[in-house]
């Protein structure tokens, strides 16, 4: 009954095997819709489609450069280096005419000569020991001012919030002038009274705003009144000193340079040596804060230890700078803003605000020691100066959501 011609037909079809591949002339052989799969040939767009979406992942900023070094990458702000650059070259030339300007009638090659060691000894002594470490003085409290201004204002996204607008300098202000009671010398207290003083107003104003979160303009509102209000104190206590010390308190709380040499300048260029990096970390963070508070937690941003340790960073600088020139005016508020003009909206601008303060104050003492027969203290300039750019930052169009 076993017909040996069906039984060799048959067989094919039981060695699994051969029957994963079929003879394309036997349409009738039941495992071909089975082992006809889809071909390669129509896996070919897919894999064109692929190629064609890969550049829409470059999400480089268009002012950086990626450096890679193994599994380690780097974005480069090439803008911001520029400006960092230029910025350097601009202080160190206002650090020269610094020198030079003073009613002394020193020309400006034997400024140079004493500048760089080469003149005779007098001229070397004036310029290293009296010029030079003053105008040192008046950098390095200017980049502590711009600092903690971009500090501020990115954290509380307001333009207006800083150091000298939201209690912090008239805190330190008031500590140094506390100092002073009863003497009759006319000197300025310790310098480290001054960030004691900023840490206890920042710490008033933070608590009657209710956080330093999203209430940029409520730590505003409440910051002026603390101001205000410590001001007030300030001036009542120098009105019941004698007129020696009065005087002497007095051309310091407007802002001034005036006998400042490294003896309170390197402990300041420590304290910028040391902060910096912590500053620059924070600004890295706070750039993606812009947001909101729950994208940036989804992002791996610790919130409220990045708000803490920037206000803290601020402070701490606001109020060393404080205690040293003084609540010199406005640095604070011009710095970030002329930084962010300069170095672009990519990046929270704190070494360019830095840089930026440092030539405020350099290029204002200098102003204030030649326009008029006697010293204007550098304070009062920038308050002349800043008055007409307040004025032109409230008007002025904000076209950055988020930012200050």
């Amino acid at each position: 009954m076993t017909d040996p011609a069906h039984g060799a037909a048959a067989e094919p079809a039981t060695d699994g095997r051969k029957a994963a591949v079929p003879s394309p002339a036997d349409p009738t052989d039941p495992t071909a819709p089975a082992t006809r799969t889809a071909p390669a040939a129509p896996t070919a767009p897919a894999t064109a489609v692929t190629s064609d979406a890969a550049p829409a992942a470059d999400v480089t900023p268009p002012d950086s450069l990626v450096l890679r070094t193994g599994a380690f990458s780097w974005l480069f702000p090439r803008r911001g280096s520029l400006v960092a650059v230029a910025l350097g070259v601009l202080i160190l030339v206002l650090v020269a005419l610094g020198t030079f300007a003073s009613s002394t009638g020193m020309s400006f090659s034997e400024t140079l000569a004493g500048l760089f060691g080469t003149g005779d000894p007098a001229t070397v002594m004036l310029v290293q020991d009296f010029r030079l470490p003053r105008i040192a003085v008046g950098v390095l409290v200017g980049a502590a001012l711009g600092i903690a201004g971009c500090l501020t204002q990115t954290l509380a996204g307001n333009r207006l919030a800083t150091p000298d607008l939201i209690g912090v300098n008239e805190g330190a202000t008031a500590a140094v002038v506390a100092s002073v009671v009863g003497s009759s010398t006319g000197m300025i207290g310790e310098w480290w009274l001054g960030p004691v003083g900023a840490v206890l107003a920042a710490a008033l104003v933070v608590l009657c705003a209710g956080g330093a979160g999203h209430r940029g303009h409520r730590v505003l509102v409440v910051g002026i009144g603390v101001s205000t209000v410590v001001g007030a104190v300030t001036d009542l206590v120098m009105s019941r000193q004698n007129d020696n010390t009065a005087g002497g308190v007095f051309l310091w709380t407007v802002g001034s340079l005036s006998g400042r040499d490294w003896s309170v300048g390197t402990p300041l260029l420590l304290i910028l040596l040391g902060l910096l990096p912590f500053a620059l970390a924070a600004g890295n963070r706070l750039q993606l804060l812009r947001f909101d508070d729950d994208t940036a937690a989804g992002l791996g941003v610790p919130v409220r230890r990045i708000r803490a340790l920037a206000l803290t960073l601020a402070v701490v600088l606001s109020g060393a700078a404080a205690g040293i020139g003084g609540p010199i005016a406005f640095v604070a508020l011009a710095a970030p803003v002329l930084a962010d003009r300069l170095g672009g909206r990519a990046r929270v601008p704190v070494l360019a605000s830095g840089l930026v303060g440092g030539a405020l104050i350099a290029g204002a003492d200098a102003l204030g020691r030649v326009i008029a027969p006697v010293e204007i203290p550098v304070g009062v300039v920038t308050s002349v100066l800043g008055g007409p750019f307040l004025l032109w930052v409230l008007f002025r169009p904000d076209r950055s959501a988020g930012r200050p």
